[in-house]
């Protein structure tokens, strides 16, 4: 039994594996946000974080800034230790070699090669094991690899802007800007936590975009989003400025890639011709478990009205960002188009779990009423 002192202080630690975690908020995937600390006779002896796939999870940091002070110590682990060998060894078999005495584990690994094992296997080697301390925050931190591991799928994530009245476009048309300049970089920080961006071929032709992440407030390492484009069709074209950026770009489409693409010399660029729904559409249900099998853990989704209404209508969307601007455009294009509702009773209900001012716009967060409540960030 923890008495409530000790539950104060292993709190207050896992606080500070817990922000270190953050450290990885832009870099880590596919790989989960991890991080430790070890303290031994109440001081810290040893910190660290995952930084990027194939290189020292967050314990094996620790481990080698602590070095002898390891042994006897307590570790802080945002999550359970990996207890299997992938591009690195276990770090529960590094926990056991270098004698700590207790580890306090803020949630389980769902990942199934760990699930459980890297616990057992610590407390097979008498170590203490506390399970629990900062979970809410943990999830938080990697409900985009929880979720993948847990449904087969990425957390799907849709971004909105709009008016009072729901409107994305003026009367005429126009778009840019409906939200101010800070909610734009707050999206930017979306972007940038997320493995993937995805959006429509009709944006592409349109707005032509760029979709990478763009922060200019952050010393944090940033690991460009993929940029998923959804081309049923093959309308892209070569010249598009999404293409003229060094960052990885899928082209999503039924049909086989264009002579032009077999030309470019970009491996960077990516087609994959996916199967089409009965309307000759990519089907939505198949590419949402495909880019779970590209190990994608957050999708963030700035489309335009029809596709995301299409996603929400097929159910396949976790949390949306609305930024709602103070004014009213009267006509225009609504945000989302959503044929599939014909009557009151069939709204879709989702609960806001968050509502933060962003410069003279508000951000609200909403999810599924099913879906565990956030801890606000």
């Amino acid at each position: 039994m923890v008495d409530s002192s000790q539950q104060a202080t292993d709190l207050e630690w896992m606080d500070q594996a817990l922000a270190l975690a953050s450290l990885g908020m832009f870099s880590t995937s596919p790989n989960p946000r991890v991080g430790c600390v070890l303290v031994k006779d109440g001081a810290l002896v040893g910190s660290g974080w995952h930084q990027q796939a194939g290189g020292d999870h967050a314990e094996v940091m620790a481990l080698k800034e602590a070095g002898q002070a390891a042994q006897g110590a307590t570790a802080y682990i945002t999550l359970e230790p990996c207890n299997h060998h992938g591009r690195t060894p276990p770090c529960s078999e590094a926990l056991v070699k270098a004698g700590v005495a207790r580890a306090v584990v803020a949630i389980e690994d769902p990942d199934p090669r760990t699930a459980g094992m890297g616990i057992a296997r610590l407390t097979q080697a008498g170590i203490d094991v506390g399970l629990g301390v900062g979970a809410d925050l943990a999830r938080e931190l990697n409900i985009g690899f929880i979720h993948r591991q847990q449904t087969g799928r990425p957390w799907l994530r849709l971004k909105l802007a709009a008016s009072l009245d729901g409107r994305a476009t003026g009367p005429d048309g126009h778009s840019q800007w409906i939200t101010s300049e800070q909610a734009r970089a707050d999206g930017h920080r979306w972007r940038a936590r997320a493995c993937a961006v995805l959006t429509g071929i009709n944006t592409v032709l349109a707005d032509d975009p760029l979709l990478t992440a763009r922060l200019d407030d952050t010393t944090q390492p940033i690991k460009q989003p993929i940029r998923v484009i959804l081309d049923s069709h093959g309308k892209v074209p070569k010249h598009a400025k999404i293409f003229q950026c060094e960052a990885p770009v899928w082209v999503i489409s039924t049909v086989e890639r264009p002579g032009w693409f077999d030309a470019t010399s970009s491996d960077w660029i990516q087609w994959h011709q996916l199967d089409a729904d009965p309307h000759g559409r990519v089907d939505l249900e198949g590419l949402v478990y495909w880019l779970g099998q590209q190990e994608l853990n957050e999708v963030h989704i700035e489309a335009g009205p029809t596709l995301s209404g299409a996603f929400l209508g097929a159910g396949f969307i976790d949390e949306v960002l609305l930024y709602q601007a103070p004014t009213f455009l009267g006509a225009g294009e609504p945000m989302v188009a959503l044929p599939e509702i014909k009557r009151f009773d069939q709204r879709m209900r989702m609960s806001c779990v968050d509502v933060q001012p962003v410069g003279p716009d508000q951000c609200l967060r909403l999810r599924w009423p099913n879906h565990h409540d956030p801890v606000k960030t």
